[in-house]
Parts: C-alpha cells; structure tokens; sequence
C-alpha cells in the first residue's frame, strides 16, 4: 500500500523529537496529534451538517450557524485528551466522531472490560487506568463499560446450538452470591460439548440454589430448544438428577460416570499409607480391557478390601451402570470420556478469576465474569482435541445414523 503520509510531513512533525516521551508520553507528539485530528474532523462534520464552509455564506438568512465550542475531556489509549466539540445555533449538531455523552476514545471501554475479564477488582482496574493511561475512573465508569458485556451474555446463553454433539460434559462451581437481598453460595453449571469436528464449547451456564432432577430437566429443555437434538455421550460426575434428566430429554445418549471423580472419592476412605496399593488395585479395574474384566478385577478387589472399606466397593459396585459405557471403546475415544477434566480445567480458570472476589454483588456480575473469561479461554480452542479423527471415525461406526445424518447436513 502507498505511503499516505509524505515523509516531509513526518519530518516537520518529528523536529523536535529526542526521547520517547516526546512521542508517546501524556503530552507527546501522537496525543497532540489526535486531539487536533478530532477537533479538525468534528469542525467538518459540522460544515457538512450546515452546508457551507467556516468563513463562507450561509445557505438561508439567519439559519443555522457556528456557535463557538465547548470544552470535552475524553478517555483515550493515550490518556486524556482535552477536545474543543463545535456548537451549532439550532443546538441539533451531533458529532459522528465522537457523540455526545460519550466520554473514550479508542478502544478505552474495552481495554476496562479486558482487565474485568482476567480477574481484576474494580479498585484494581482504577490503579491501573491511572497508572498506565494518566486517567482517573469512577467505579461507576467501570461498572457502565461492563454492564454493557450483559446483553451479550443474554444473547450467547440463548444462541441457537448444533443438532448433535458426540461428548458433552457437565460440572459446577460455586461462588457467594448476593441474591434477593441475601448471601448464599450458589453452583455455576456449566455444560462444555465437544463438536463434530472435535472442538471444544462451553453451551451455556445455569444456576440453582436446588439441584435436582426438576432443574436439569428445565437446562436440557433449554439446550433441546436451542436446537439440540441429540448427545452421543455425557460425562458426569455424579452431580444429583442429572442422568435421570439427560435420559429423559435425549433417551438415546449414554451417561459415562468420570473415572477420576470415582477414584478420587475411592481414596478418601483410605490411609495415606495403603492409597498406593488402594490406587493400584483400583487401576486395574478402569484400566480393563473389557466390562468383564473390569468386573472380575472389581470382585477381586472387593475380596481383598471389603472387610476393611466396604464403602469403596460398594461405591463402584451401585454405580457400575455409569461407570461401564466407556469399555465399549478403543483408547482414543476412552481417554476423552474416562474423565470431565476438560470441564475441571474451565472451572479452574473460572476460580482464578474470582479468587479476589470473596462476594458477587449480583448474579449477573458473576455471569458477566464467566462469560469474558469464557470468551478469553475459548480464543485458544483452536485445534481439535487430540486423536479426534481416530475417534470420530469410530462413533460413525458406533452409532451410524445418529453421526452420518449430521455431518451431511
């Protein structure tokens, strides 16, 4: 592309340059130079709106006319800058440029919504604008830049979904919420698919102060309505009510009970000093080559351990319908649905963010949190989830129909 600038310009402009700040401190040479591009742009804009230049004749006798400027302090990437906004007589001049009540430039509004969404405080958020930018923010500011993420967190929880994703996994996480005046501890549910071309993504997010069959029911009528029409496999770990949802609004999909969640509740009934060989022996069950072999490892733990932690077993042994579906396959779809810690590893990231919150004052103000650093962590889902084709290929011999019908569609 051809320069736009002549270098003569630059050079003129550059004179007195010696050091960086000259160019790019609070008074340099870029600041200057957007304030007077701002002013220059705003004057033409009411010369267009008037219809005749600065110092040439009006279009009608005593119409509308230049009536002086008024003084506009505007946020900017660069820090403050002190703008001269033209008047017009009839008082109906708008700027395009910057409009009125606007008070950034830039991308300042997003740069706030950026720190919110990595986890800073509002008190944080005023430390750095006026550390880095030379410009002090009100709370109220910084609660207006991210209130208006709300109606994009409103428009992505109900944006329409695929009809089909082969491995969708679900979890919470809790946080202290102020709620209709009081303070409880409420569970974030998140659901988090994997696509047909093996992508990971977060559907949606739910709360509830009562988990239950009832409220799973009301989240999967929810994703049914937004254009699900069928889950291959749902990982879980055990949270109440939410098999008996998922086979009531999608009868066809298997629940896979994680693996790891067993494991980890298996060693809390154990001493440090027998986890090891606890660990090992209840390996060789989920490392089965089959359900039958993983039934007679089963057996044989329980022959050995029984009499001294009965609960272990007796765990394995009443959630073996869910613990089962997972043996049908070969290692490559295993090891995506033997454990939800592709969920666990969203849900720390949501942890990192709030960790200096101790309270939201809303519901919303949480959503709004998850959502950005959704939004932030999805940015980096951009490769399929290791070994997919070899997984994908055998779900279309799995489950036919069911995966053909979709990827033509």
């Amino acid at each position: 592309m051809k320069d736009k600038i002549k270098d003569e310009l630059l050079d003129q402009l550059l004179e007195n340059y010696s050091k960086p700040e000259d160019l790019t401190g609070p008074d340099g040479l870029l600041t200057e130079l957007k304030r007077r591009l701002i002013n220059r742009v705003m004057d033409a804009e009411l010369t267009t709106h008037l219809g005749y230049d600065k110092h040439g004749k009006r279009l009608e006798p005593g119409g509308d006319s230049r009536n002086g400027h008024s003084k506009k302090s505007l946020r900017s990437d660069d820090g403050k800058i002190e703008v001269k906004v033209p008047r017009d007589s009839d008082g109906d001049f708008e700027p395009v440029l910057v409009p009125k009540g606007q008070r950034h430039f830039d991308g300042f509004d997003d740069a706030i919504v950026s720190l919110y969404s990595r986890g800073l405080t509002v008190r944080e958020i005023q430390e750095h604008l006026k550390e880095i930018y030379k410009v002090e923010v009100s709370p109220m500011l910084v609660s207006n830049a991210t209130d208006a993420v709300a109606e994009e967190v409103k428009a992505w929880q109900s944006r329409p979904l695929e009809r089909l994703y082969p491995i969708v996994y679900f979890d919470a996480i809790v946080a202290k919420v102020r709620h209709e005046g009081k303070v409880s501890s409420r569970a974030i549910y998140l659901a988090l698919a994997v696509n047909l071309e093996g992508r990971k993504e977060i559907l949606g997010m739910w709360s509830s102060q009562n988990e239950g069959s009832r409220f799973w029911l009301g989240v999967f009528t929810e994703l049914q309505n937004r254009g699900v029409s069928d889950i291959l496999i749902c990982c879980v770990d055990g949270l109440k009510g939410l098999p008996e949802a998922i086979e009531s609004v999608f009868p066809l999909a298997k629940v896979q009970l994680c693996i790891v969640h067993m494991l980890r509740n298996s060693l809390k009934f154990v001493s440090w000093k027998e986890r090891k060989a606890v660990a090992a022996q209840l390996k060789n069950v989920y490392n089965a080559s089959s359900a039958e072999a993983a039934k007679a490892a089963l057996d044989e733990f329980r022959e050995t351990y029984d009499e001294r932690l009965p609960a272990i077993g007796q765990s394995w042994e009443s959630n073996w319908e869910r613990v089962v579906p997972f043996f049908d396959y070969p290692p490559e779809i295993r090891k995506i649905i033997y454990t939800t810690n592709a969920i666990e590893s969203l849900n720390s990231s949501f942890r990192k963010v709030s960790r200096h919150r101790n309270l939201f004052p809303t519901l919303d103000s949480l959503y709004k949190l998850f959502y950005l650093s959704a939004r932030n962590i999805a940015k980096k889902w951009t490769h399929p989830v290791r070994d997919w084709p070899a997984a994908l290929n055998r779900f279309t011999i799995e489950f036919g129909e069911r995966i053909t019908d979709n990827i033509n569609k």
